[in-house]
């Protein structure tokens, strides 16, 4: 029996189908920072072509504290019905109350997602807090949730005695972790069972595959989707040292984004044939310059087969 979800389902007692690359999905803009649909459309579209095992939508890269309920909502629903065989998870718990929140959850699952994502809300001082709140909430739902440590909820990290308790719950799949140290992530990776602990960091991110880390949920996956598919296969596969190379690549595409991100992954996604306005909802301004260095870095990273 599968777990309701309208474009790809998850399978039940199958935890290893929570492992790999979770792709996350931009929010376009028109220039009046209204939502430009058919860009999205065309967006899901070109990331769930890369093959990733997941994607991420109403997520922070999405702008989703940026957006109204109703707006995460007809997004959530339009990449579902972009995506075609890849599952969709969203955020669901970003209303300010505790009976908004559980309207949240049930009308997010009626978008047709095929897991809800629930950031730690700002409880990070509380652990037992963060656990009875978490816990109670997947009670209003049977879909997969993926937990988010999510900075723009401070404090906002999970200790890993808490992660493990949600886990045994078995309400929770995997872990978005934002603690960006590999000593943090592997007190997860130690209580993780058969759930999948998710790498944030780039730099980290093959220490964290060696280490035990079971996926990736990254900043850099809006624009880069393909090369974290292929470092995934190489890992996955006992290729390691072709997958050290492809971190590197990886790397790389960081560090060109950083500074003006999420607009840098834009204009990156629109030099790849995906178009797209940069515009974002926050204060990113990204001048001749900066728009000259992308697609210099962008020309020289497609001749040497990188993008």
């Amino acid at each position: 029996k599968a777990v309701k979800g309208k474009n790809a389902m998850y399978k039940k007692n199958d935890m290893k189908q929570f492992n790999g690359v979770y792709t996350l999905v931009l929010t376009p803009f028109h220039e009046d920072r209204s939502i430009d649909f058919p860009a999205l459309e065309r967006y899901a579209e070109w990331q769930a072509s890369q093959k990733p095992q997941h994607l991420f939508a109403v997520c922070g890269s999405a702008e989703m504290t940026s957006l109204n309920f109703e707006e995460r909502l007809r997004i959530a629903k339009t990449v579902v019905g972009r995506a075609g065989s890849v599952p969709v998870v969203a955020t669901a718990n970003l209303e300010p109350s505790w009976l908004a929140q559980v309207e949240e959850v049930k009308r997010m699952e009626a978008t047709g997602v095929s897991g809800l994502v629930f950031v730690t809300k700002g409880y990070g001082n509380d652990q037992n807090r963060m656990f009875t709140y978490l816990a109670e909430l997947s009670t209003y739902t049977e879909l997969p949730i993926v937990l988010y440590e999510c900075p723009g909820f401070s404090p906002h990290l999970m200790e890993a005695e808490t992660y493990g308790k949600l886990v045994q719950t078995g309400r929770f799949v995997s872990i978005k972790d934002t603690t960006c140290t590999m000593p943090a992530i592997k007190e997860k990776i130690a209580v993780q069972g058969e759930s999948s602990v998710l790498q944030a960091n780039i730099p980290y991110l093959y220490e964290a595959y060696l280490a035990g880390a079971r996926g990736v949920c990254a900043t850099t996956t809006t624009c880069g989707t393909r090369l974290f598919v292929k470092m995934w296969d190489e890992f996955t596969n006992g290729r390691i040292e072709e997958a050290k190379k492809t971190h590197e690549h990886i790397c790389l595409l960081d560090n060109a984004i950083d500074g003006g991100f999420c607009a840098t992954a834009k204009y990156l996604v629109s030099l790849q044939g995906i178009p797209m306005n940069w515009v974002t909802r926050g204060n990113h301004k990204l001048n001749d310059q900066r728009l000259k260095a992308l697609r210099v870095w962008y020309d020289w990273a497609r001749d040497y087969g990188i993008m």
